[in-house]
């Protein structure tokens, strides 16, 4: 998971990026990008959802 999220940010340092081509399994990365993506999405969704409240926004 920590993989993941280093490559999500782009700052994974090479080593370990080459161990990850290495010994990760690519369901793997897949299936924890698609799920990192959703809770970044559904993150993002519920900020908005509570600044637009506060703001007296009717939603």
């Amino acid at each position: 998971m920590g993989s993941i999220i280093a490559a999500w940010f782009g700052v994974q340092t090479k080593a370990n990026r080459e161990r990850d081509f290495e010994q990760g399994k690519f369901h793997h990365f897949v299936i924890g990008g698609i799920v990192f993506a959703a809770l970044f999405v559904f993150f993002v969704v519920g900020i908005v959802k509570v600044v637009m409240h506060y703001a007296g926004v009717p939603g």
